[in-house]
């Protein structure tokens, strides 16, 4: 695959595998842990984010400890699909904090979007709101979360990449 990046070699994927699920690991550590002096370990993890391999690093928020939340998954159609109707879409969710992810799948319906809301009467007032925008949403299906069994945070990275 040629997209003009240097391509990665093993120490690379193993850079960003350790640092995916431990952004917070020391140089030295991260070095130790794939097999590189802590020197060149630092010039290598410099490139993956100056070439945008790595693009932020983060913490994981424990949402319970703030307060009730709710995640809901919504279909979304669109009542036309000429080219402008998915970006006037796209541009107008784009902004909406409380749409975690918006993703164009194939299949009965346009988009899948994933919310998190302080409650279904929360996440509720959004959809209205979103409605009266005539943004083009035709209908929309919701799927509450009542339980999440896990969310991983890091990437298989390592299934991609195996010889």
């Amino acid at each position: 695959m040629d997209n003009g990046l240097p391509k990665l070699d093993r120490i690379d994927l193993r850079i960003l595998v350790h640092l995916q699920k431990n952004a917070r690991v020391t140089n030295v550590e991260l070095a130790d842990a794939v097999g590189l002096s802590a020197s060149p370990c630092l010039v290598r993890v410099k490139r993956l984010e100056k070439t945008g391999y790595i693009t932020g690093y983060g913490a994981d928020i424990q949402l319970r400890k703030l307060g009730e939340t709710t995640s809901i998954f919504t279909e979304v159609t669109l009542a036309d699909h000429r080219m402008q109707d998915f970006s006037r879409f796209e541009n107008a969710i784009r902004g909406v904090d409380e749409i975690l992810e918006c993703h164009l799948v194939s299949g009965g319906y346009d988009y899948m979007l994933k919310f998190l809301t302080r409650g279904i009467q929360h996440y509720q007032e959004i959809i209205e709101s979103l409605l009266t925008r005539n943004i083009g949403i035709e209908k929309y299906f919701s799927y509450v979360v009542i339980k999440s069994v896990f969310v991983k945070r890091h990437y298989p990275l390592e299934k991609f990449f195996e010889e």
